[in-house]
């Protein structure tokens, strides 16, 4: 099973640079979006043998996610359940017999950490959410968690101890995450892989210099962990400030 997970920020703006020529040739069994920026009938995606599930902000122009996939769900939810949760466009579950698939994305604390409590209590009600799936099916949980786990997962760890997606907060709460047993399944794979990033700045030639962050992940449920192949982050793919990230995972054969 070939999964893939990017953050477009602006999927109409990402069309005009090749989303399709990108979305063909990874040839996804799920393929997930996260910051599409839309509402309801601002696009219309042709994508023979995928079924679509949008999930929209109320805010025009902003936040969002989707998915696109080869297989249809016995059941899809749209958000955390939670109203002061539910309103940004984002979370969508899908549910098959054997796991759960759900595209995230994760709020930002943005300039001065003003949005820092309300994170965290994303962080909380949404991995509260997550371990009450993982009690009922394994979980693939994927999409911009906005947030630089370890210093090795961004360019200069020390300059940004305090800004917004690496603060010592946001990092506790993905440690709580995968000590809840959950996989980072780029680290499983990569444990000591270094200046190999999901996000860049548009500023500062970032991208050129490759001074980026790796904030976009595959968390999967622990008991996923033998049949996960592989993980990667397509870091040659353009059109975003994020580049795509995937995972292949040995389906059970139900699927």
């Amino acid at each position: 099973m070939n999964c893939i997970s990017w953050n477009v920020n602006g999927l109409r703006a990402v069309m005009k640079k090749g989303f399709m020529d990108v979305f063909t040739a990874l040839d996804a069994d799920f393929f997930c979006l996260q910051e599409t920026k839309l509402q309801a009938g601002q696009i219309e995606m042709n994508l023979p043998g995928y079924y679509q599930y949008w999930n929209y902000a109320d805010r025009k122009g902003y936040s969002g996610t989707a998915i696109f996939t080869k297989h249809r769900p016995l059941a899809v939810t749209y958000g955390l359940g939670i109203d002061r949760h539910d309103h940004e466009g984002r979370l969508i579950t899908l549910e098959y017999p054997t796991y759960y698939l759900i595209t995230c994305y994760t709020p930002n604390s943005q300039n001065e950490l003003a949005r820092l409590p309300y994170r965290l209590t994303w962080e909380d009600d949404c991995r509260n959410y997550l371990v009450s799936l993982k009690e009922k099916k394994s979980v693939i949980f994927c999409g911009d968690l906005n947030v630089a786990h370890e210093e090795i997962d961004l360019k200069n760890p020390k300059s940004n101890r305090k800004n917004a997606g690496f603060s010592d907060a946001e990092r506790e709460k993905m440690t709580a995450l995968l000590a809840a047993g959950f996989t980072d399944t780029w680290r499983h794979f990569y444990p000591q892989t270094a200046d190999v990033y999901s996000w860049w700045s548009y500023r500062f030639n970032a991208r050129k210099n490759n001074a980026g962050w790796r904030i976009d992940y595959f968390i999967t449920s622990q008991d996923l962990t033998n049949r996960l192949q592989n993980a990667f982050i397509y870091t040659d793919i353009m059109g975003s400030d994020h580049c795509p990230v995937g995972l292949t995972w040995d389906c059970p054969s139900e699927q």
